[in-house]
């Protein structure tokens, strides 16, 4: 592959300062700069920004729940754009291809983990938007390996948000187990919530949902649910499975409660708050199961690409210029974005 399109000499991005609370008073954590941007490494593709979803793990990123690993780290990890440059070693890609940007960039490809199909687990992965510079930008570098072809029809704003909330809405499907023709709880929804609810359906699941937001709960009946109720709701029967969506501790042993013998919580976020005690009469006993959920594979990354090509989950998105990330994240840390925050390029 030879590299066209040289890159330009910088590009206006967003960066995180001096981790803040967002929303508040002050000029909060996010700041507008012009930075550098090299030409792509051999196995690297330079894209053009489209669209940027807003995630809650930038969320915890610009506030400090997630201690920066890049000083002045351009957040997000849902990018989809058009390649401008491609490295003299990247596959796959060709200049104008629409590429996604995923929050897996890289690992070692080496230790037991990788070798085993568990690269998600790699001591030495890393991370768009929190390793290497996301996509609250005007342009990027990725690792083509990472990188995922996308399909030209949908609008960007909807396919971006399939990088992450879907992503890591169907690992977290596949780890709570949830049997053929199920009950699935759902704590929290939000972006990865409304889209993993949808292909729970498609499979033939019944979902029942829990969250504190008005709005959400109207969404997820629209979207098919059984029930939308609050967070500390009962469920009408015992929960088959569950997932844990918002980053609140306290709706753990809610939901360890709520499942029937034998079902599986999985933890969906990078952060969550303290867990309260647990009583194991009451939340573990008669084999329920806790399960935290890391990251993703590229395998989960593919297959998922490929089952919501065919069942088109309803991407509800609020669109915000790129010059208003600072505005998205505000709305997102005050419950204010039913379905899911995108940036779109002005």
């Amino acid at each position: 592959m030879t590299t066209t399109n040289p890159s330009p000499a910088g590009t206006e991005a967003w960066v995180v300062g001096t981790p803040a609370p967002v929303g508040g008073p002050g000029p909060g954590p996010l700041e507008w700069e012009r930075r550098s941007l090299g030409a792509p490494g051999p196995a690297e593709i330079l894209v053009e920004v489209e669209a940027c979803g807003v995630c809650r793990t930038d969320l915890h990123l610009a506030e400090g729940d997630l201690a920066p690993r890049t000083a002045r780290c351009t957040p997000g990890h849902e990018v989809v754009g058009r390649v401008l440059a491609v490295g003299t070693a990247a596959e796959g890609f060709a200049v104008g291809d629409r590429a996604g940007v995923a929050w897996l960039a890289g690992t070692c490809g080496t230790c037991r983990y990788c070798r085993s199909g568990h690269e998600n687990l790699c001591p030495d992965s890393h991370y768009t938007g929190w390793d290497r510079h996301g996509g609250y930008a005007r342009a990027l570098t990725a690792d083509a390996r990472f990188a995922y072809r996308l399909p030209e029809g949908p609008p960007a704003e909807e396919l971006a948000p399939l990088l992450c909330a879907g992503i890591i809405g169907y690992r977290a499907l596949s780890r709570a187990d949830l049997p053929a023709g199920g009950l699935l709880g759902i704590y929290g929804f939000g972006a990865s919530a409304h889209l993993t609810a949808q292909i729970a359906l498609a499979r033939g699941a019944r979902v029942a949902v829990f969250t504190r937001a008005a709005p959400a709960r109207r969404l997820a009946l629209e979207l098919g649910a059984v029930v939308a109720g609050d967070s500390y709701d009962a469920p009408p029967e015992p929960l088959d499975a569950a997932i844990l969506f918002a980053p609140v501790g306290e709706f753990v042993p809610v939901a360890l409660a709520a499942l029937d013998r034998g079902g599986t919580l999985a933890v969906a976020g990078i952060h969550l708050t303290d867990i309260p005690e647990l009583n194991y009469q009451r939340h573990l006993f008669q084999e329920r199961t806790l399960r935290s959920v890391t990251a993703n594979t590229r395998a989960d990354g593919r297959a998922f690409l490929a089952e919501a090509a065919r069942t088109r989950p309803e991407v509800r998105v609020t669109r915000y210029p790129l010059r208003r990330a600072d505005e998205a994240l505000a709305d997102l840390a005050a419950d204010r974005v039913t379905g899911v925050a995108v940036l779109v390029a002005e």
